[in-house]
């Protein structure tokens, strides 16, 4: 199976319909994660098969979820899943934050090679971060537990705002009060572990 019928097949098993432009600009938006890692080790990912698998397809796995108003990925790496968000909804403003510049410097080279003037980068501590308006859905892949990932952000989050938080099937250790959470289990095609999406809303 080549690259374009992995990343369709795969898309649509979970209901997610692509068109040509969003198969292209994820897949150039892969091929220089690959690329970039072999001077910045952005993630252990070394060949397409895989970041299709493995970033592509569990980033993809959120689409469904996100609603309208300006989102926030916190701890967003390469940009997993902010980036991928941002290629599939244009109309929704993106912005991905991280500490570390590479990945920064990474994620504002994809934006300028892919042309999302949707997105936003920002190099920054979470908990300094400042924003002009406030985020009506905050997400993050691989960032922290949930507890600490709603302890740093909170004064990022819009009152009616609700978080997306991507887990494995560890998260029910973790005691979440004064917060209503809503578990989705998702199945992402070719990956064996578990993979469970939360919603999370300040009660």
């Amino acid at each position: 199976m080549n690259d374009q019928t992995l990343l369709i097949t795969g898309a649509k098993q979970m209901g997610v319909d692509l068109n040509d432009a969003q198969v292209s600009a994820l897949l150039a938006y892969l091929a220089l994660i690959i690329k970039w890692n072999k001077t910045y080790n952005l993630s252990a990912i070394r060949n397409m098969e895989d970041g299709i698998k493995k970033h592509l397809l569990d980033s993809l796995s959120v689409v469904a979820y996100i609603k309208s108003g300006p989102l926030l990925d916190v701890g967003a790496g390469a940009g997993l899943p902010g980036i991928v968000i941002s290629i599939m909804k244009p109309e929704l403003y993106v912005t991905v934050l991280d500490t570390v510049g590479k990945k920064c410097r990474f994620m504002q080279f994809a934006k300028t090679q892919l042309q999302l003037k949707n997105l936003t980068v920002v190099n920054e501590r979470v908990e300094n971060y400042q924003p002009d308006a406030c985020f009506g859905q905050i997400t993050s892949r691989a960032f922290a537990e949930v507890d600490k990932t709603l302890k740093l952000t909170q004064h990022l989050l819009c009152d009616n705002g609700q978080y997306l938080l991507m887990k494995g099937d560890h998260f029910a250790d973790e005691a979440l009060a004064n917060y209503q959470v809503t578990a989705h289990q998702v199945s992402v095609p070719y990956v064996s572990d578990k993979r469970y999406f939360l919603e999370i809303q300040p009660n």
